[in-house]
Parts: C-alpha cells; sequence; structure tokens
C-alpha cells in the first residue's frame, strides 16, 4: 500500500514536472509573448518575465522590440536634372505593436525593407543633383514620411532615414572638381583684386605724409635697404641720398632773369588803307605802276633866339 502511494506520488511528481516544463515560458526584457490558441490570438500580450501556456493547445509567440538597424541597397536612378546616381540608405525602425505586426503582415522586416527601396527610387527621381548632395536633411524627412505612412497599420514605427552614400560617374566628379576650381580661382582674383585696391590707397596716404616730410622717403630707403641686406644674398647698389641732392640744389645759383621779349611793330594794314612800308600808296585802278607819294614836310628851323624865320627867308 505504502509502495503504491509512493508510485503515485513520484508519478504525479514526474507528470507534474513534465508539464510545467512544457508549459514554462520564459519572455526576455526586450520581447513581447503572444499566444494563439487553437489558431486564434489572445488579446493578453505576455510581459516579460516568466509565463505559462497550455501544452498542445497554446502557441507562444515573441516578437522583438528593438529598434532593428535595416540596410537599404543602393538604388540607381536618374534625377530630375537628368543625372545618374546610386544611392544608398539606412532606416530605423521599431515594432509598437506586436499583435498587428504578427498578424496585418507576413513579414515586417522584409515590408520594411521594401518599401524603403521604392521610397529611396522615389526621392531620387524627384530631387536634383543639388539637393542629394547638399540638402540631405529635407530629402530624409521626405523619406521617412513615405516609409513611416504605410507602416503604421503594420505596427511599426520608423524611428529615422538616413541617406548614407551618393555615388556619381567619373565624368560628373570631373566636372565638378572643375567647377569647384574655376569658383576658387575667380574668388582668390576677387580678393587679390581688392587687397590692391586697399594697398593703393595706403601707399596714397603714405605717398601724401612723405611729401610733407622728405625724410621720411630716406628713412623707408633705409628700411628697405635692411630688409634685404638681412637675406645676405643679394649685392646693394646704393643711389645718392635724396638728401645730398636737394642740398647741392639748394647751393646751385639762381639762374639770371631772362630778358624782355621784343616787341614787333604793329603790322601793316591792308594796301587799301594806306602806304606801304616803301611809301608806295594803293594801286590805282587801271595803273601800270605805284604812284609815288610825296614825303611829308619838314619842320621850320628855329633861329638864334628861337624865332621861326620870315617866309621869305630873312632875319627878322
Amino acid at each position: 500500500m505504502v509502495e503504491e502511494l509512493l508510485t503515485a506520488v513520484v508519478a504525479a511528481g514526474v507528470g507534474a514536472a513534465v508539464y510545467m516544463g512544457a508549459a514554462a515560458r520564459v519572455v526576455k526584457q526586450y520581447e513581447r509573448g503572444l499566444v494563439f490558441r487553437f489558431g486564434r490570438l489572445r488579446e493578453e500580450v505576455r510581459p516579460p518575465g516568466f509565463t505559462v501556456i497550455v501544452p498542445l493547445i497554446d502557441r507562444l509567440r515573441k516578437v522583438n522590440m528593438q529598434i532593428v538597424t535595416l540596410p537599404v541597397p543602393a538604388q540607381e536612378g536618374i534625377t530630375r536634372d537628368n543625372v545618374t546616381v546610386r544611392v544608398d540608405a539606412v532606416v530605423y525602425f521599431k515594432v509598437v505593436d506586436p499583435a498587428s505586426a504578427v498578424v496585418a503582415v507576413e513579414d515586417y522586416r522584409f515590408a520594411v525593407s521594401q518599401m524603403a527601396q521604392t521610397s529611396l527610387r522615389s526621392i531620387i527621381g524627384k530631387s536634383d543633383l543639388d539637393d542629394l548632395l547638399s540638402n540631405r536633411e529635407m530629402l530624409n524627412q521626405g523619406l521617412e514620411l513615405m516609409i513611416d505612412s504605410p507602416a503604421v497599420g503594420w505596427g511599426v514605427q520608423i524611428d529615422r532615414v538616413e541617406i548614407k552614400d551618393v555615388s556619381l560617374p567619373e565624368t560628373m566628379k570631373r566636372s565638378m572638381a572643375r567647377q569647384a576650381e574655376a569658383d576658387r580661382e575667380r574668388r582668390a582674383r576677387v580678393i587679390n583684386a581688392d587687397a590692391e585696391l586697399q594697398a593703393s590707397h595706403k601707399l596714397a596716404e603714405a605717398a601724401e605724409v612723405m611729401s610733407e616730410q622728405p625724410a621720411a622717403l630716406q628713412l623707408r630707403l633705409l628700411h628697405t635697404v635692411v630688409a634685404v641686406a638681412a637675406e645676405k644674398n643679394s649685392t646693394l647698389v646704393l643711389p645718392f641720398p635724396v638728401e645730398l641732392l636737394r642740398f647741392l640744389e639748394r647751393a646751385a645759383p639762381p639762374p639770371p632773369p631772362a630778358a624782355p621779349a621784343h616787341t614787333d611793330p604793329a603790322p601793316a594794314g591792308p594796301a587799301s588803307e594806306g602806304p606801304g612800308p616803301d611809301g608806295v600808296g594803293p594801286l590805282p585802278e587801271g595803273g601800270d605802276g605805284p604812284e609815288p607819294v610825296a614825303p611829308p614836310p619838314e619842320p621850320p628851323a628855329l633861329g638864334t633866339a628861337g624865332q621861326a624865320p620870315a617866309p621869305d627867308g630873312s632875319a627878322p
């Protein structure tokens, strides 16, 4: 009797141990458990920790709730400005509704991957090359919205989408390099021209100051000589000091005053106004030669007493 009781107890213990081994499940911290009983989903979601199901009746499905990093394969497309590029990206998402992720879609990872590839090709066709290279933040936001819209019904939340790399053809790379080089050269020329303009203003101010103080030019010459002589690899030829030339200029006698210019006589008038320089009057109309002009009468001679002689030549 006792032996039968012990055997029954042992059998019951073994059966309980087998049952607990078949019914016991452990859900990890980053997982959630879904129980299907006879193929129907139980409304209760099993939290992390130890849980029990009915063997041979229930089936436990664990869903990972961690953020998943999904690389998107490189997609080749033509941009809006007709440039062929290859773009790859990465998608960060997580499951927020385990029941929808298991029931609403067959494989939510594959679905998110395909949606990311098609959205990436659509973004490439709607964007310019400059946007793909320099304005990626806006493209990332647009790509995130395009993937997140259908993923909401799958119980998946898109956390972040990033464009990793944009591959360009070699010809396009060379063209962009030449463009950047030309732009840098243009800016360098503008900067050099601006520097020359500023330097010319400063040199003009310096020349104005040196013109007021002549010794400043000599001091500047000496500073230049010192700067050149510091290298010790040149031969210096020193000209005469400017101050010595100015001293010689002050010591030279002043030039004599210039003689007054000789005034020429008034030019003779036309032949019709009076006699010419030889006393020849104007030519008569139809004449053969010049007509002599009588000389002016001489003034009367004065006598001893200062009186004029009589008209007949006798003395008064």
